[in-house]
């Protein structure tokens, strides 16, 4: 993977980063694992604007990922390594020896033509998936569980990995992307390898327009709405506008909003550092 800087042509090429997509081998997505993509606008069934900054974009068909990887035992080949334009990570077809096909978020270094499997007894190399309690201690792993059999939420993005540190019982210890180290029951899945195009962070887009297209509508910023808008509006000239919050306001940048009383918070080891 790599990054390539434009030549300055034009305005908007003159800072603009891309990636070389070096890593992609085909831009012909598997017909039988797309579903259509309606957007919303930010409206509701009535047509009323219910979020903010919604709006436009290019047209998008939703690729199916296979984030439960339950196919135990089972053999897959690794058709091709495919952009996905709903996700920041790319994403892998794989050929079932059964004859079914499914997508999977591609970690980095696979490559077409390798053969990959989950499954309790299965070898700790790249793309394989199996549960944690069957994984060695120090691991760096990506798509975990949360919950046995509710499919990968965890470490999906582009270029994330989380990293298996200790076992005790029916737990294991894992130290997230956030910083986080948090406990998951060992008979929860999670993929060997980072999560591939580690070079997103890189990118620059160059122009607003860029940001359009993704179906982004322009912000405001609070401090330059009128007080009946927001709590950090109104004032005279270029006003500070007080403690930041939000709009409902709730203190923002360092106000902890997570509930104390939260069922999970026993399983927080650590908390993510500020």
């Amino acid at each position: 993977m790599s990054v390539r800087k434009l030549k300055p042509t034009t305005p908007g090429q003159r800072f603009r980063v891309v990636n070389r997509y070096d890593a992609i081998t085909t831009d012909k997505p598997e017909k039988s694992l797309l579903v259509p993509n309606k957007r919303s606008g930010g409206r509701n069934s009535q047509g009323k604007m219910t979020m903010r900054y919604i709006g436009g974009g290019h047209k998008k068909k939703y690729r199916i990922i296979d984030f439960k990887r339950n196919k135990t035992g089972i053999p897959a080949e690794v058709k091709s390594i495919e952009y996905d334009p709903n996700r920041t990570a790319f994403i892998a077809l794989l050929n079932y020896q059964d004859g079914e096909k499914a997508y999977i978020i591609a970690p980095n270094g696979l490559q077409v033509g390798q053969t990959v499997v989950s499954g309790d007894d299965v070898a700790t190399e790249i793309g394989n998936a199996m549960p944690l309690g069957k994984i060695p201690l120090g691991t760096i792993i990506s798509c975990v569980e949360l919950r046995p059999g509710q499919g990968a939420v965890m470490a999906r993005s582009a270029g994330t990995f989380a990293q298996l540190m200790a076992r005790d019982g029916k737990f294991a210890s894992i130290k997230l992307p956030s910083g986080e180290t948090r406990l998951v029951l060992t008979t929860c899945m999670a993929t060997i390898g980072v999560v591939s195009n580690s070079d997103h962070q890189l990118l620059v887009s160059g122009k607003a327009g860029r940001t359009r297209w993704l179906g982004r509508r322009p912000r405001v910023r609070p401090v330059v709405m009128n007080p009946v808008d927001h709590p950090m509006g109104g004032g005279e000239g270029k006003s500070s506008g007080g403690h930041p919050r939000s709009r409902n306001g709730v203190p923002a940048k360092g106000y902890r909003t997570r509930s104390k009383t939260k069922a999970s918070n026993k399983y927080i080891v650590e908390r993510r550092k500020k």
